[in-house]
């Protein structure tokens, strides 16, 4: 018989909770936090305090949606980490409490295999093994996939994530946070070729992000001192200019990777898999290199309790349980 899960997702600013039975994802409710737009990126401890406001009636929603009960239950599932800390306790603490308030076993699930199994929630699913792009504000790595249970990091990035480059250039550019979407929106009507930028190689299959930051901020400061409206005039194309060089460099390790292992099931995951260019770029492979590609609904790109909720319905058929002092890490080890 298939659990009954209720899964709640803390992990940086997103208060979520989805419950899973009879086999799906039934309910996925999320609130989002809108305070950290006004300091250009997310404070933690404010973060921390929408969480605790947050939680009770995101998890009230879940329940109620699916028309279950809490005790209905056979198992609460928690975002155990990566994440902001201040952030994971929230919802650690939350399930700790349901598990025992109600007897059920408690399950933490590793915020990156949650989202590599996103694609397992609806169809159509990729068949194992497979390759996964996982990018997000925090992570960027490609994966083998070889069961729900077993991954292997290929390669990853060395020091800044792909999603936090886009961030990071936005806000350069003068747009607000989060910067990723609005660059990717603006991208789009710009000339890519007008204004390019490096795209490192690194070895093997790691990333690296840093450098384009600073290519972006130097060439932004020297060009507004001969024109202190460059940015203005500019926009769209240094936004196509960007959003080149970082689509560019996920796509050549990607490439490499699918050529290193010959598997052509290639999956994204995490906030980035929302780019288009990104999505494009995916399925030009299709056509030319005879790849396979899944790419998750737009709600199950960015966080959310939904992959929470599936990537536990596997460690719960597993018999993949954590005690009561198991405690969430900043730093998950993969």
């Amino acid at each position: 018989m298939s659990p009954v899960i209720l899964a709640i997702e803390t992990s940086c600013d997103e208060t979520a909770a989805a419950v899973f039975k009879q086999g799906k994802v039934v309910t996925n409710i999320v609130a989002t936090q809108s305070v950290h737009k006004n300091y250009g990126g997310v404070v933690p401890e404010m973060a921390s305090r929408a969480h605790l406001q947050n939680i009770v009636p995101v998890v009230n929603d879940a329940l109620a949606g699916s028309n279950t009960n809490p005790e209905d239950l056979n198992a609460v599932a928690f975002t155990q980490g990566p994440g902001l800390l201040g952030a994971l306790m929230v919802g650690a603490s939350f399930a700790k409490g349901m598990a025992l308030a109600y007897d059920i076993p408690l399950i933490g699930v590793h915020h990156m295999k949650a989202h590599v199994l996103a694609h397992f929630i609806d169809e159509p699913m990729p068949e194992f093994p497979f390759l996964c792009l996982t990018v997000s504000g925090g992570h960027t790595q490609i994966l083998r996939v070889e069961d729900p249970l077993t991954m292997e990091i290929m390669g990853q990035t060395c020091d800044d994530a792909v999603g936090e480059a886009y961030d990071k250039t936005g806000k350069i550019l003068g747009l607000p946070y989060p910067g990723g979407p609005l660059l990717d929106e603006y991208a789009q009507k710009g000339n890519p070729d007008k204004f390019p930028f490096p795209q490192t190689n690194m070895p093997n299959f790691d990333f690296s992000f840093s450098g384009i930051k600073t290519a972006v901020l130097y060439f932004v400061r020297d060009q507004i001192k001969a024109n202190p409206q460059f940015i203005d005039e500019h926009l769209f194309d240094l936004c196509a200019g960007i959003q080149k060089a970082l689509v560019g460099m996920l796509m050549q390790k990607l490439k490499e990777a699918v050529a290193h292992t010959g598997i052509k099931r290639v999956a994204i995951a995490g906030g980035v898999a929302a780019n288009s260019a990104l999505r494009v770029a995916l399925n030009d492979e299709v056509g030319k290199s005879e790849w396979e590609v899944f790419i998750p609904e737009f709600q199950y790109c960015t966080d959310n309790a939904a992959m929470v909720a599936r990537a536990a319905a596997f460690y719960y058929d597993a018999g993949i349980f954590v005690n009561q002092d198991a405690v969430p890490m900043a730093r998950f080890p993969f």
